[in-house]
């Protein structure tokens, strides 16, 4: 009887549940087939390319820098700020130092050791050399076997006073007696290595391929500790680069990473990223110049036309401004001196990342005429953006001023409707006591006046891309692919 009870118990249920659920369209469970309307869905463009600087601003103020000058600027510079430099040469001389051309010198950023009054550089099968002021030999060393000089080494320096630091391209690096050139050691890395080389202390810095920074032994080479960062699938040939300030090691990796690490310990201190996880699938084109460091902050921009100053303590951003550059910046009476890509001198407020001054420092460089009617091509010119503090602002009007005649070369090769100035790039510059001296790609150096941000002569110094200015001694050193080339 129980069971009877049960199976009617479960068939009025089951009565119940399909008088509920009918399988009509009243209900709207069960519809015939429709077409499936798709949602419109708005896709906005997350990493849009900023517009570049091109036009001047407040070009009318005057930059009067009264500070001290920095000395040994470029001997084991560990903030990389290059400062002002006790230089103002006549530039009426001229000599070279040659060696073995090297191969690909335009995708490379190799420097100039000084030690004492003596220069220190190589040539394309690794050999170091080491000469005094008035370019006699005092020294010449290698140390790679001949499978290892045809890989054509670039090597990257780092000294004091007693040692001479190299790690290079090949994964191999060494210590030599500076003063006469004798191995003191040499020992081999998983990876070539790609950076600045820095020597603090008993210790000395440096970042491979794999974006690993790597903190060595100054005695014997053997490793200390390391830190690990993300690494892109394509290497860049950028040089990264280093800055030591209290104790701790700032560096850029090839994705856009700053990284903060303590020297005694090895322990990450903080980490800021500048990139999107986009930048993983191009980071082959990034850009970034060298860092520059004060006791606070931290420097650097990009060809992504972004500036940024990081706070040391904390890696937070106290500013970002919009600077496409990928060259090392000056910093003098907080006042920061950069030039973008397009041939911009820009002078930027420090602590508040406002914009004091731009002017076109390529102005020689005319554009090459183009088929369309000029109408078509003006742009209308917009509100500058970046207003200046009252400290550096000036009511009086803007004057036209007349260009001044090249003094090295004649105007009319650069006044000529055939140079290309989107064609030339700025390689990288030093503030002298009055001028500015900038190096391109196509081999000119410009000299420009600090206090008015405009170019006053223009020096053919080659054909080809040259590195960016060296001063030791009041004598300005040029790195081209065959020669060091002194000018006083």
């Amino acid at each position: 009887m129980e069971i009877l009870v049960n199976k009617f118990l479960k068939f009025l249920l089951l009565l119940f549940f399909l008088n509920n659920c009918s399988l009509d369209n009243k209900t709207g469970i069960w519809t015939k087939t429709s077409k499936i309307e798709e949602e419109k869905i708005i896709i906005k463009e997350v990493f849009k390319k900023e517009e570049a600087l091109e036009s001047e601003f407040n070009s009318e103020i005057k930059v009067n820098l009264i500070s001290n000058f920095k000395k040994n600027s470029f001997v084991n510079n560990l903030t990389n700020n290059n400062g002002r430099i006790n230089y103002d040469g006549s530039l009426k001389n001229i000599s070279k130092f040659k060696f073995s051309k090297i191969d690909n010198f335009d995708q490379y950023e190799p420097e100039i050791a000084f030690h004492k009054n003596n220069v220190i550089f190589f040539d394309n099968k690794g050999s170091i050399l080491k000469f005094d002021n008035n370019s006699k030999h005092i020294w010449k060393k290698n140390y790679y076997t001949k499978a290892e000089k045809k890989l054509k080494p670039i090597l990257f320096f780092g000294n004091n006073d007693d040692i001479l630091v190299v790690a290079d391209n090949i994964a191999k690096y060494y210590a030599i007696n500076i003063n006469n050139g004798e191995l003191l050691w040499s020992k081999t890395n998983i990876a070539p290595f790609n950076s600045q080389v820095k020597i603090y202390k008993d210790k000395f810095l440096v970042i491979d391929f794999e974006n690993i920074l790597r903190c060595y032994s100054l005695k014997n080479g053997k490793e200390i500790w390391q830190m690990r960062t993300d690494q892109s699938f394509i290497k860049s040939q950028k040089k990264l680069s280093l800055v030591i300030i209290k104790n701790n090691v700032f560096f850029n990796n090839s994705v856009g990473d700053i990284t903060a690490v303590n020297i005694q310990t090895g322990n990450l201190v903080w980490q800021m990223p500048t990139q999107s996880s986009a930048i993983y699938e191009d980071a082959f084109f990034l850009k970034t110049s060298d860092l520059i460091a004060d006791e606070n902050s931290i420097l650097f921009s990009n060809n992504r036309n972004e500036f940024f100053s990081l706070s040391a303590s904390q890696g937070q951003i106290n500013w970002k401004q919009k600077i496409n550059s990928n060259l090392r910046s000056s910093m003098v009476e907080n006042l920061i001196f950069s030039i973008s890509m397009e041939g911009y001198l820009i002078v930027t407020d420090n602590k508040t990342g406002n914009i004091v001054r731009i002017t076109d420092v390529f102005d020689q460089f005319k554009r090459k005429k183009s088929l369309f009617p000029s109408n078509t091509l003006k742009k209308k010119k917009k509100k500058n953006k970046f207003l200046p503090s009252s400290k550096y602002s000036s009511s009086k009007p803007k004057k036209k001023k007349k260009k001044k005649k090249n003094k090295f070369l004649p105007s009319s090769k650069y006044a000529n409707s055939q140079i290309d100035r989107l064609n030339i790039k700025p390689v990288g510059f030093i503030l002298g006591s009055k001028n500015i001296y900038l190096t391109t790609d196509n081999g000119k150096l410009l000299i420009i006046d600090i206090r008015n941000g405009r170019t006053t002569s223009i020096i053919k110094i080659d054909n080809n891309k040259i590195s960016r200015p060296f001063v030791l001694n009041k004598n300005l050193f040029i790195i081209k692919d065959n020669a060091i080339i002194k000018l006083n």
